[in-house]
This record gives C-alpha cells, sequence and structure tokens, in this order.
C-alpha cells in the first residue's frame, strides 16, 4: 500500500476509485466500502485511493469536544492496508481546508490530485465549507467534471446497522461482546508496560501494567476482562483491570494485565491486548486477601470462557 501523509505529496500514476471518511474503527460497515472500492478499482484497470484525515475533523472543528477514537493512527493504517487498499493519503485536517468550497475541494482534490474516475460514498456525506455541499451536489460535479459517483445507499448501510458511534457506546458500556461483533475483530489496546507497585506479585497475580501513549484513544469501562496477547509468535490469555484499585486505595486510573501461564519478562516492551468480555465491575475490597479470592473467582470464570472458544 502506497501511503502519503498530505494531499500535496500524492501523484497519481493511474486512475484513482475513491472514497472519504475518517473511517474510525475501520469495522464492518466500512469494510462493505472498501470492498467495492478495491472491485471498481480492478473493474476499471484503476487504482483504490482512501482519503482520510487525522486528527479527526470533529476534533479540530469542535474544539471542545472530548470524544475519544476506536482506532490509533497506526491500527487505522494496518486495518486499511489488510483490506487491499492501494493508495491511502492521510491528510492533516485543519481549518484551512476546512474553509475550501465544495467545488474546490471536487476541483483540486478530486480531479486534478487525484484523478478520480469514480468516487464510491454514503448518502450521507456532506463536504465542503461548512458541509454544505451533498450527494446530490457531487454527483452534479461528477457530470462537469467527467467523473462516475455511485453512492452507498441508506438500505446498505442501515443492513449493516453499524457505526463507529455505536462501537463507541458499546465499550463505554462494557458490552465488549457487541463492539467486537460490530468491528469484525477484537478491540485492542497497545501500549509499553511499566513499573507498577507490584502488588500481584504478593499474591500470586503479577501484572503487566500498559501505558496508552495515544491520549485520544478510546479505553472501555472501567471493570475486569478476560482478554489475550500474542507473545513472540504465541497467543497467551488471561484477565485485565481497568481503573483506580480502590483496595490499595488507588487513585490513578491503569491498565493491569495479568497472563494465565506465563513469567517471562515484559517491561519497556510494547504489547496489544485484545479484548474478550467484560467480567466485572471493578471493586474495593476489605482486606486484600478478599481481593485474592475474588480474583481466584475470576480467574475460574475466564478459563472456562477461553475452554469454549
Amino acid at each position: 500500500m502506497n501511503r502519503v501523509d498530505s494531499i500535496h505529496f500524492f501523484h497519481a500514476k493511474k486512475p484513482t476509485i475513491v472514497t472519504i471518511g475518517t473511517f474510525d474503527g475501520v469495522h464492518l460497515g466500512h469494510k462493505k466500502i472498501l470492498k467495492l472500492v478495491t472491485a471498481a478499482a480492478n473493474e476499471l484497470h484503476g487504482e483504490s485511493l482512501v482519503l482520510t484525515f487525522f486528527p479527526h475533523p470533529r476534533t479540530v472543528l469542535q474544539a471542545d469536544t472530548e470524544m475519544k477514537q476506536l482506532n490509533t493512527l497506526a491500527e487505522k493504517i494496518n486495518l486499511l492496508e489488510s483490506m487491499g487498499i492501494d493508495n491511502l493519503v492521510i491528510h492533516p485536517f485543519d481549518t484551512a481546508f476546512s474553509r475550501l468550497t465544495a467545488e474546490e475541494f471536487v476541483k483540486q482534490v478530486l480531479v486534478e490530485t487525484f484523478q478520480t474516475k469514480k468516487i464510491i460514498i454514503g448518502y450521507d456525506h456532506r463536504f465542503g465549507r461548512n458541509r454544505t455541499a451533498n450527494i446530490d451536489d457531487l454527483i452534479q460535479f461528477g457530470t462537469k467534471f467527467g467523473f462516475e459517483v455511485e453512492q452507498i445507499s441508506a438500505k446498505e448501510i442501515n443492513d449493516v446497522a453499524i457505526s463507529s458511534t455505536k462501537i463507541r457506546n458499546a465499550l463505554t458500556e462494557g458490552n465488549v461482546a457487541l463492539a467486537n461483533n460490530y468491528l469484525g475483530y477484537d478491540y485492542s489496546l497497545t501500549g509499553t508496560v511499566v513499573k507498577g507497585k507490584q502488588l500481584g506479585r504478593t499474591i500470586d497475580y503479577p501484572t503487566a501494567n500498559i501505558t496508552v501513549e495515544e491520549d485520544y484513544k478510546l479505553i472501555p469501562k472501567n471493570g475486569v476482562y478476560i482478554i489475550k496477547s500474542t507473545i513472540n509468535g504465541v497467543t497467551v490469555f488471561g484477565m485485565m483491570n481497568i481503573g483506580t484499585r480502590p483496595t490499595v486505595d488507588g487513585t490513578t486510573p491503569t491498565i493491569e494485565v495479568h497472563y494465565f501461564d506465563f513469567s517471562k519478562d515484559l517491561y519497556n516492551q510494547t504489547i496489544t491486548v485484545a479484548l474478550l468480555e467484560w467480567m466485572r465491575q471493578e471493586q474495593k475490597f476489605d482486606t486484600v486477601k478478599a481481593l485474592q479470592n475474588q480474583l481466584d473467582h475470576d480467574k475460574k470464570m475466564a478459563l472456562a470462557y477461553i475452554s469454549k472458544l
């Protein structure tokens, strides 16, 4: 996949079949559109092209938004590449770009830069300054400038019934199974293992404390999860706690992972944790022993779940 970090760095070698969007999550609904784009590129002897933006346009246009995203930029790039996209253009979204009129965007970007032969887009797509142009305007521009417009109908999108917002809501409610079903893959967190207070070692539940560097990445609901990771090519299962560790009067949010049947040193390594199921709320226990008893119970529940995979 050819990736460039600005529209200005892209040079078309062939006519392109284009789609545009933030593609947060690259979920099953997105994949439906991406498959149409790659199929059209093959049929029309062109190259597929995805135009996306970073940072997320909403965080630029609505400065007070606290919206978190399902993918880090690196995760999104990997997911789009896995779909067989030929070209990925990640344009830095800023207020100057947002001020382009619809016709300026079409002429300068779609026609002159991308050499667009066809654009495939959702029926509700809006673009241009203040998002005033819609799919009908795009069809008119297509007639004027000589490119085809294929719109994904409301029925097609509603048949999938997926949106990034629905997935975010599911994760903030702890409904990992629903989120994963919508995504078509397991939601994950990637971070660096840092040293914690090492309480887990004293109760036979040593943990890897991970720090997610990207502050825009959505951290799911606090609680205890069943998880898995691939470490040195081997799949390892375990449990993860997201929360503040109230039993030991913690106040700082942490992400702690305990792997089953695994004892290697992971300090300073980057690991990816896939979330399989949410088990329970984080709790404050009267004693560390009571916490240990609960963790024993959690482990039995997790192993029972894993045995059925």
